[in-house]
């Protein structure tokens, strides 16, 4: 347990891998569904020069996108570019949508553009959330506003029943307000209640995870099915849990996590016990599974076995969370204000903030007033490196 205790202050090894564990990838929200143009070379030749010069894409990435869009002059582009600009849009959400919809550079900004956000806006969406649910799903600017985007927000909030509760599902996920509901999200629901799960869990899922709904009728069906032979409990919030672990991922990449569970010495049984427990367990990328574990066994000397019943672990920020308390709880163990048969690691990881501040860095200030520096100085390093 104690090969921590020289990590404590700025541990080489996060320090090394810090960015490692604080790089999130960017997902692409949609798959391209564009058609190509038919450019004439002069045409093509404009139009990679304004993508290079204008959107700050790379020649290789104006080449691709000019195969979608085209024009001879840059009124029509420079009118949306300023429009986006002048509407609080940063240079990265504005490359978002023309990395993902190239057309957006050819629409009217009047006519097109400032309708779609004017009706967000109307709903109680800020402008900082307005640009990051467009940004995120520039499809909006390509659906009707009477036919498609005001029909759905309609539809999403009448089940929710709530202005706030829409409001965050969109901003999670803003595909809710252009794809066909009655082919995802209505028979997903009545799936959802034929297999016995309450209404109130439906409607927390749609709420905090709506891309679960984006899934075809029939896969979403064979999905729910899975979930009900694994044992799941209709009635409890880990069944739509396991279905949004399923759903995300192929069985390949089930098959990988697996495996690498397998190498940390989990069995088959202790895997299948640990996502009836914590069906988030799956979801973690591989990457992290194996900087959670390495830090939980090699460097705080828990036992693999233990991880395993106590699932939620892996499922925590190791630089926002585990890092930080880990070297709160060694300082107290040298100083002998804890020792290792009161309270667990695995409880003080587990427990929330206010809990963590209340019962362990206040509770000891007076005797360890370095606890409350130290935990503030590994939270501001991670906040500093996002």
């Amino acid at each position: 347990m104690f090969k921590f205790l020289h990590h404590l202050r700025s541990p080489p090894s996060v320090r090394a891998s810090r960015t490692y564990y604080l790089c999130f990838s960017q997902i692409n929200p949609f798959s391209s569904s564009l058609k190509p143009t038919q450019n004439s070379p002069n045409q093509h030749s404009f139009t990679v020069t304004y993508l290079v010069n204008s959107c700050g894409f790379s020649p290789e990435k104006a080449l691709s996108k000019s195969k979608y869009v085209k024009f001879e002059t840059p009124d029509k582009p420079d009118s949306v570019l300023a429009f986006f600009k002048s509407h609080g849009f940063t240079q990265i959400q504005i490359s978002t949508i023309i990395t993902q919809r190239p057309q957006t550079l050819l629409f009217d900004p009047a006519k097109t553009l400032l309708p779609r956000l004017e009706f967000l806006k109307s709903k109680g969406f800020s402008n900082t959330d307005v640009a990051r649910v467009v940004s995120a799903s520039p499809n909006i600017f390509q659906r009707s506003l009477e036919k498609t985007i005001i029909p759905s927000f309609n539809f999403i909030s009448n089940l929710l029943e709530s202005e706030e509760k829409t409001l965050a599902s969109i901003k999670r996920y803003g595909g809710l307000l252009w794809f066909d509901h009655q082919t995802h999200v209505a028979p997903s629901i009545e799936i959802l209640r034929e297999a016995g799960v309450p209404n109130a869990n439906i409607m927390i899922l749609l709420t905090n995870h709506p891309r679960a709904f984006k899934t075809g009728m029939d896969k979403f069906a064979l999905i729910v099915k899975e979930v009900e032979k694994m044992g799941f409990d209709p009635s409890r919030m880990n069944f739509v849990s396991a279905i949004r672990a399923l759903r995300q991922m192929t069985k390949s990449t089930w098959g990988k996590k697996v495996e690498i569970y397998k190498k940390w010495g989990w069995t088959d049984d202790e895997i299948r016990v640990a996502f009836k427990l914590q069906p988030e367990c799956m979801m973690a990328s591989e990457e992290k599974i194996v900087g959670v574990m390495d830090f939980l066994v090699n460097k705080m000397g828990l036992e693999s076995s233990l991880v395993a019943r106590r699932p939620k672990l892996t499922t925590l920020s190791l630089e926002k969370r585990i890092v930080p308390r880990c070297a709160v709880y060694q300082i107290l163990l040298l100083k002998g204000l804890i020792n290792s048969n009161g309270i667990s690691l695995t409880t003080l990881l587990q427990s929330s903030e206010k809990r963590f501040l209340e019962n362990v860095v206040n509770r000891h200030k007076e005797e360890a007033p370095e606890i409350l520096e130290l935990y503030k100085e590994k939270l501001d390093l991670v906040r500093t490196c996002v």
